[in-house]
C-alpha cells in the first residue's frame, strides 16, 4: 500500500521525530512511504483568520502536491480536518472542488488510517509507563476520529492508562486563538494541566502537535515532571 506523508508545519519544524515515528510504524505495517516535496502549510492559520482568498492558493498547491497519492496520512487530526475544509473554499469552482473532494477522500489522520484502513489494532508497541490522553478538538469534533487512538493505546504492552478528567475541554491552543486571546488561552491550559496532574500520570499522550506544544510548554513553565509524547512516538516504542 502506497502512502504519502503529510508531515505538517509543526512536525516538520519542531517535532521531527514524530514524522520519523509515523514513517517507521507504517513501514513495519507494510506501507510504502513517499514525501511530496511540494507540500507546505495546509492553510489553516490563514483560513481561521478569515483570509480565504489567500488560503485557496495554498489549497491549490497542496491539492497538486498530493494529486498522485493513493493515501495521504498525517500525524495531525487538525490538519487532516483542514483538508476537508477545501470543499467549502472551492464551493464556487467546480473543477477545484472536485479535486479538493478527491484529496479529502484519501486523507487520514495517522491512528485513523491504521485502524480503519489497515485494520490493525495492535502495532506491537511496548511502553511501561502510567499515562493519560488528551483528545484534541479538531480531531474529535471536525474530523470525527474518537476511538482509533484509544483502540491502539489499549494494546500497548505495559501502558497503564487513566482517563483524563474533562477530556473534552479545549487546551486553549486553537491555532491563532492562543495568540489573539492570550489571557483566556492561559487559563484554559492551566486548567488542562491541573487535570493532567490529577491523574498522577508520568506521560501525557496526544495526537496533535499543536495541542502538545501548548500543553507541554505550560507543563515546562510550571516545572511539572510530566513527559509529553505524540501517539506516534508511543506506537513506535519497542
Amino acid at each position: 500500500m502506497k502512502v504519502s506523508l503529510f508531515v505538517t508545519c509543526l512536525s516538520d519544524i519542531f517535532y521531527t521525530q514524530v514524522g520519523k515515528d509515523v514513517v517507521e510504524v507504517l513501514e513495519r505495517l507494510g506501507c510504502e512511504i513517499d514525501f511530496p516535496k511540494q507540500q507546505t502549510c495546509c492553510g489553516q492559520p490563514a483560513f481561521n483568520s478569515g483570509y480565504h482568498k489567500e488560503t485557496r492558493e495554498v489549497a491549490k498547491s497542496m491539492i497538486s502536491a498530493f494529486s498522485h497519492s493513493e493515501y495521504v496520512v498525517t500525524p495531525s487530526g487538525s490538519c487532516a480536518a483542514m483538508l476537508h475544509e477545501y470543499h467549502h473554499l472551492f464551493k464556487d469552482d467546480a473543477q477545484w472542488k472536485k479535486k479538493a473532494d478527491e484529496l479529502a477522500a484519501k486523507t487520514y489522520e495517522f491512528t485513523q488510517f491504521i485502524v480503519e484502513v489497515l485494520k490493525v489494532e495492535d502495532v506491537g508497541a511496548k511502553l511501561p509507563v502510567t499515562a493519560t490522553y488528551h483528545t484534541s478538538c479538531h480531531m474529535t469534533r471536525l474530523l470525527g476520529v474518537k476511538d482509533a487512538p484509544m483502540t491502539l493505546l489499549n494494546h500497548v504492552e505495559g501502558l497503564e492508562f487513566t482517563s483524563l478528567p474533562n477530556k473534552e475541554n479545549c487546551c486553549g491552543f486553537g491555532g491563532t486563538f492562543s495568540v489573539k486571546m492570550v489571557p483566556i488561552s492561559e487559563q484554559m491550559v492551566n486548567e488542562k494541566v491541573s487535570h493532567i496532574e490529577s491523574t498522577k500520570s508520568e506521560v501525557l499522550i496526544g495526537a496533535d502537535c499543536g495541542c502538545l506544544m501548548n500543553i507541554g510548554g505550560r507543563i515546562d513553565r510550571q516545572g511539572k515532571p510530566i513527559k509529553v509524547m505524540h501517539i506516534a512516538q508511543v506506537l513506535n516504542s519497542r
